[in-house]
């Protein structure tokens, strides 16, 4: 099969053949559909965080199966999925206390004496974030995926793969925002623009966008944004505890720089809680000011929205079908997979919310 694969940092990604396994007892052989590029890719790209080279990228798809193991119950051939990069046992402590996107059990992957899901020549290609999903195929554990209706279309339906799963989940979930709270959200690339639209799901009342991109402001409004800040042309901080006579309930970061954390930590309200999604590179500090946790401000992370993704996903495939979740907006390139470094070098001028690959389709 054709796969992007990245051999090393900071160079561009080579589409290359690749070999992918029979599926084993637990895991399913996934015709891939559509693939988003995250930023999240981005930062394994450039090295900001490490991974095992060369590898397969990609965690944000759709798909139809083609196979599944002889003990797999949750999916059969035929069905459109959507994968999640966060797979989970079922049986360890994180799972059977209900927080399954926090599992790192290994029984979610093969062991190092069985062959390898990927591999390349004979050698064995590390699988990235349990996914894999810049390829036609993915081989996956069963927990990584869940079936869909068949009506959502298949470039949507990989955006809720991660994006919109990372950015509604931490509103509903991590931080449990409720009808009347306000809400504010740095940076609307794709997981920012979900967490707005989350918001007003959620029934937020003030919902304030902030970006240092003034063109980023339309987009914002139409996924539920009442109010937006450009943040290059003045101090955001200042502007929210105005607009809001003194912080926001709930503060999101989505974008992984330690200033923004910092922002999302000054815009509170007393009592109020700043959640960080974005990936801040390993080594990189914040810094805060002791005196505020006096008034009960709370800073937390954020890993995938806190999903239960085999309930959530199809509840948000249910939403965008009835409405309520704007998805459509968020698209701004449909793409071959053998454009991935053009979609890559959109994704770094800062202008496009989200740039997806289609398989097997005319683009």
């Amino acid at each position: 099969m054709k796969a992007a694969v990245l051999r090393e940092v900071r160079t561009p990604l080579r589409i290359e053949d690749v070999q992918i396994a029979k599926p084993g007892p637990h895991e399913v052989l996934i015709r891939t559909m559509a693939a988003g590029l995250c930023h999240s890719d981005l930062h394994f790209m450039e090295g900001s965080y490490p991974h095992a080279l060369p590898a397969v990228l990609g965690h944000e798809s759709a798909g139809i199966v083609e196979q599944v193991g002889s003990e797999v119950r949750t999916v059969k051939p035929g069905d459109h999925v959507i994968t999640c990069l966060s797979a989970f046992c079922g049986h360890c402590e994180h799972c059977i206390t209900g927080h399954l996107s926090l599992c790192q059990s290994p029984d979610t992957k093969r062991g190092e004496d069985h062959p390898p899901r990927l591999s390349q020549a004979g050698a064995a290609l590390p699988q990235f974030l349990n996914l894999s999903a810049f390829a036609e195929q993915m081989l996956v554990h069963e927990h990584a995926c869940v079936a869909i209706r068949q009506d959502m279309p298949f470039d949507r339906a990989a955006l809720i793969g991660c994006a919109v799963m990372t950015g509604v989940g931490a509103v509903i979930h991590t931080s449990q925002v409720r009808p009347g709270e306000t809400v504010a959200v740095i940076g609307c690339g794709g997981v920012g623009l979900s967490a707005l639209n989350g918001a007003a799901i959620a029934g937020a009342s003030r919902i304030i966008a902030i970006d240092m991109n003034e063109a980023k402001a339309d987009l914002a409004r139409a996924v539920g944004a009442t109010d937006f800040i450009d943040a290059s042309q003045t101090d955001a901080v200042a502007a929210v505890l105005e607009i809001t006579k003194g912080g926001v309930h709930h503060s999101f970061e989505a974008i992984g720089l330690a200033k923004a954390a910092e922002q999302a930590f000054g815009i509170l309200r007393r009592g109020g809680t700043a959640n960080i999604i974005g990936m801040i590179p390993p080594g990189i500090n914040i810094s805060l000011p002791g005196a505020a946790f006096l008034g009960e401000r709370r800073i937390q992370g954020s890993l995938m929205g806190s999903n239960r993704f085999p309930v959530d996903m199809p509840r948000l495939v249910d939403f965008y079908l009835s409405g309520r979740l704007k998805l459509d907006h968020l698209i701004s390139k449909r793409i071959r997979l053998e454009q991935v470094n053009e979609g890559f070098a959109d994704m770094k001028t800062g202008g496009l919310a989200r740039s997806v690959i289609i398989f097997d389709q005319a683009v």
